[in-house]
C-alpha cells in the first residue's frame, strides 16, 4: 500500500488527496491537496487543510440552531417513567437517549450488530419512519419481547414528520457482554 501511495503521490497529488480521503483516513479526515505537483524551481508546493468532522453521536450533543429544527421525543423507560426531550432533525435516537441519560444501551455503537437499542414505536408514528432494512429486520428477530412496532433505536433518524414520537424501552434486552453490566454513554 505504501508503494501505491508513493507512486500516486509522485504522479498525481490531487488523486492522492482523493485516494486518502476515501480509502485510508475516512471521509472527513485531514487531506493533502495541491494545485500543481511541483513549482518551476522544484520545491514541493503542497498545502494541508482540514475539514471539520463529528464522531459517532457528537451531532446529537449539539443543540438545535433554530426552533424549526426541534423534534419533541418522549421516552418511556423500563420502569415506566416518562422522559420528554428535545431532539433535532437528523438526530439518531440511540445517541439522543445517551445525551439525556436514558438507559438505551447500544452495545454495538450503532453499527447494526446487536439489539440492545430495541424500542417500541407508538402506532401513530411507526408508519412515518423509513421502513426497516433487511439487516435491521434480521436483528430484530433476535430481540427479546419482539412486537410489531419494534425498531432499533440506532436506525431511527428524527425528522419533522415524527414530531411527538413516543418510544418505549422494553423491560429486557439481550447483550452477550456481562449480565448486570450498566452501560456508559460513549
Amino acid at each position: 500500500m505504501a508503494a501505491l501511495v508513493s507512486s500516486v503521490a509522485r504522479k498525481a497529488p490531487i488523486v492522492l488527496s482523493h485516494f486518502l480521503r476515501r480509502s485510508v483516513t475516512g471521509l472527513f479526515s485531514p487531506v493533502v491537496s495541491t494545485a500543481l505537483p511541483w513549482s518551476a524551481k522544484g520545491t514541493n508546493n503542497r498545502r494541508i487543510h482540514t475539514e471539520s468532522c463529528l464522531h459517532h453521536g457528537e451531532y446529537e450533543w449539539k443543540d438545535p440552531k433554530s426552533p424549526d429544527e426541534i423534534v419533541n421525543v418522549t421516552f418511556i423507560d423500563k420502569e415506566g417513567q416518562t422522559h420528554q426531550v428535545k431532539g433535532k432533525v437528523g438526530d439518531n435516537v440511540l445517541y439522543l437517549a445517551h445525551r439525556y441519560e436514558i438507559e438505551l444501551e447500544g452495545a454495538c455503537e450503532a453499527s447494526l450488530a446487536c439489539t440492545t437499542c430495541h424500542v417500541y414505536v407508538d402506532s401513530e408514528h411507526l408508519s412515518k419512519l423509513q421502513h426497516a432494512s433487511e439487516e435491521e429486520e434480521d436483528l430484530l428477530d433476535l430481540a427479546p419481547c419482539l412486537a410489531e412496532n419494534s425498531r432499533l433505536g440506532c436506525q431511527i433518524i428524527l425528522s419533522k414528520e415524527v414530531e411527538g414520537i413516543i418510544l418505549t424501552v422494553p423491560k429486557i434486552t439481550r447483550n452477550f457482554y456481562v449480565d448486570g453490566h450498566v452501560p456508559q454513554p460513549h
